[in-house]
């Protein structure tokens, strides 16, 4: 018996060990990567959230309407998240700004989002993250990153707005349990 106790502490310390040995996912990409996955899950469910119907609503004529935001976002995540994979954007003659059925819409958002995703995952914490993308492009990888996190949560804020003024709670106060 003492020594079965003794192998089975024994394996519990190695495996605690090599779990201490594994290395989180911390540090600054690892930082606007969790952002990145807040803000994706808050559009997509927003997207979902939002009946049919009210995907043409304006609060003002002179804003995009609910889907339209849909549509920039999903441009804007091919746009953005393209060069930090070193590739052409895949959906650059695609305007889903003009799409206006919601089925279409929600895929849109969830496949650019996937797209995005493959980039986040990518992107480690090392001098290239921080580096220009090229000689024609200053802009760095973790930069782009970060526009990214930043440009949705400011349009995640537009969407919370339309929602609400259809009655709608949005996916960021809803009730997790």
């Amino acid at each position: 018996m003492k020594t079965v106790m003794t192998q089975t502490t024994m394996l519990i310390l190695c495996a605690a060990m090599a779990a201490a040995q594994t290395p989180a996912d911390t540090g600054y990409t690892a930082t606007v990567r969790s952002s990145w996955n807040s803000v994706k899950r808050y559009v997509a469910a927003s997207a979902e959230k939002m009946p049919a119907e009210h995907y043409g609503f304006k609060p003002a004529p002179e804003v995009r309407s609910f889907g339209e935001l849909i549509g920039h976002l999903a441009n804007e995540h091919y746009l953005l998240c393209s060069p930090l994979k070193g590739e052409p954007n895949p959906m650059a003659k695609v305007d889903f700004e003009k799409t206006t059925a919601k089925a279409d819409l929600v895929k849109a958002i969830n496949d650019s989002n996937a797209y995005c995703d493959a980039a986040y995952g990518a992107m480690k914490d090392d001098p290239k993250a921080v580096a220009p993308m090229s000689e024609t492009r200053r802009d760095t990888p973790f930069r782009t990153m970060l526009l990214n996190v930043t440009h949705d949560n400011e349009h995640y804020g537009n969407l919370i707005t339309y929602l609400r003024m259809k009655g709608i709670v949005p996916p960021s106060s809803t009730p997790t349990r």
